[in-house]
């Protein structure tokens, strides 16, 4: 006879997964009850040491956008822009770390992660930008990392993620001038001094092309044989000549930031950059298509990663762009080239698939299929082995001593079922899938140190407003309540085992 298993039985062994309760024995066709094993299995493990966090960014989760001395951003004046953001949303509140950030932190504790990238906002602590400190602006981040060091959570900063003081873009045209990279310069050193005695790890800027292109003009990308129009503002339509400055402007930036931290900054702090690098797939795992993906994966980065870990300018760039290209000095570039301790980078999709060719550049794209899968958003391209080739090709073209995988993750049509909590089964196999291709990275020795998740909680996600949700744990936006998904309790036991489970 059948056992009959009721939608409720369903959901109370979903319920106690999702609580990461103890499973229950499994029962034999005798009836007699017995305990798996679990130990029996060898899952596949990282290297001691490996940092299992999350991550966020201040202006999609503090809120407290005009309270406590904090200027304006350029994202606060967009977001209040009638028709610039979906169902007119704005970070005004967000998700009110700012006032929560202890419940943030003891939920963070509570789902196992032992590091947090989180971001620093420039116009809490410099309201103009320079000059005039905000004291308890920089007071919120002491109370922050004093929190996360009494939860045994390492802190990682990062000291720009987009919300860039307005004061500056109204000055002198933000990123458009070199006087932008100076005050980013000034307000890093002043950071790295007041934190460094407990935050060790210093990112400086998040996603260079987001920040330049992105900002400045959009990007179009085919999204399932459709060609969609991508922007993230706020920011001026620039043509190549002015977007080429803005380029240069942000590595400079990024130059002079990694000078002060060495300046201000303890013994033994360490910084890199956190950039969502461009890559290559190679069709077949084979010496001359992983060539091929090497040299597609080097001309996609000749803006940003390219300038920083060689200190030059690609000379195909340079000559292509002809009168558009940036002007610089030696001593700019030297500052650009300064030697970073490890590399952030952002992985979700690839950027191409190629193939070896026998004429140059010496690969040619293959296209993605339009039945290709993808995940909630339309740009997520479903590619987990994203997660090794992007820290492979990485270190196989410019060899850092260190790698971290400062976003992974992925946003998912997340719902509170009736039993109260938040079954994102889709998010939890595309973490999974992705950290064992992690994990072979570090199996090959390619020095990859740790993963954070885009994102610790749901937020404010930019255009998109809280229309999408990539946080492994849920927030009631009109309540605040916290509920941490399925996802988290995956997280929580891999970072236990240290191990893919």
């Amino acid at each position: 006879m059948a056992t009959q298993i009721t939608r409720r039985d369903l959901g109370t062994a979903a319920g106690s997964i999702a609580l990461g309760l103890a499973a229950s024995p499994t029962a034999t066709a005798q009836g007699q009850a017995t305990q798996t094993n679990f130990a029996q299995y060898s899952a596949p493990r990282f290297p001691d040491g490996f940092y299992w966090g999350v991550a966020t960014a201040s202006y999609q989760i503090e809120g407290a956008w005009n309270e406590d001395g904090k200027g304006p951003s350029i994202w606060d004046t967009f977001a209040h822009i009638p028709g610039k953001i979906k169902n007119g949303d704005t970070g005004d509140v967000a998700i009110d770390h700012y006032h929560r950030y202890k419940e943030d932190v003891q939920v963070m504790k509570d789902i196992g992660v032992n590091a947090y990238r989180f971001s620093v906002s420039w116009p809490r602590i410099f309201p103009q930008g320079t000059s005039t400190l905000n004291s308890k602006g920089i007071d919120f981040y002491d109370r922050l990392v004093d929190e996360l060091k009494a939860a045994g959570i390492e802190p990682f900063a990062t000291l720009y993620h987009w919300d860039l003081p307005q004061a500056l873009q109204d000055k002198y045209g933000g990123w458009q001038s070199a006087e932008t990279s100076k005050a980013f310069g000034d307000y890093a050193g002043y950071v790295a001094k007041s934190l460094g005695d407990r935050v060790k790890y210093f990112f400086t800027i998040n996603e260079f092309n987001q920040v330049t292109v992105m900002g400045h003009r959009g990007v179009d990308m085919h999204v399932q044989g459709k060609l969609v129009r991508m922007h993230i503002a706020p920011g001026l339509t620039l043509e190549d000549g002015p977007l080429n400055q803005v380029r240069h402007h942000t590595v400079l930036a990024h130059g002079l930031a990694v000078q002060a931290i060495r300046a201000a900054g303890r013994a033994g702090t360490k910084v890199g950059p956190a950039e969502n690098m461009p890559h290559a797939l190679p069709v077949i795992d084979s010496p001359e298509h992983v060539k091929a993906a090497e040299v597609a994966t080097r001309d996609l980065n000749r803006y940003f990663m390219g300038p920083m870990l060689e200190g030059r300018y690609d000379d195909a760039y340079l000559k292509a762009a002809g009168k558009d290209a940036p002007k610089f000095t030696d001593d700019e570039m030297k500052i650009i080239g300064s030697p970073l301790d490890f590399v952030g980078i952002n992985v979700y999709v690839p950027t191409l698939l190629v193939m070896a060719f026998d004429q140059p550049p010496g690969y040619r794209e293959v296209p993605f299929n339009d039945s290709h899968p993808k995940m909630f958003s339309s740009w997520h391209r479903l590619a987990p082995e994203s997660q090794y080739w992007s820290p492979r090709l990485l270190h196989s073209i410019w060899k850092p001593k260190e790698i971290y995988i400062t976003e992974n993750g992925c946003g998912a049509s997340d719902v509170v079922a009736d039993d109260g909590n938040v079954y994102d089964s889709d998010r939890l196999m595309y973490l999974r899938n992705g950290m064992l291709h992690q994990q072979r990275a570090t199996a090959e020795g390619i020095p990859l140190k740790g993963n954070f998740v885009w994102s610790a909680m749901d937020n404010f996600e930019w255009n998109d407003g809280y229309g999408t949700r990539f946080g492994i744990v849920y927030v009631d936006f009109k309540t605040q309540k916290r509920i941490p998904k399925l996802s988290a309790a995956w997280y929580r036991e891999a970072a236990a085992r240290n191990a893919v489970v």
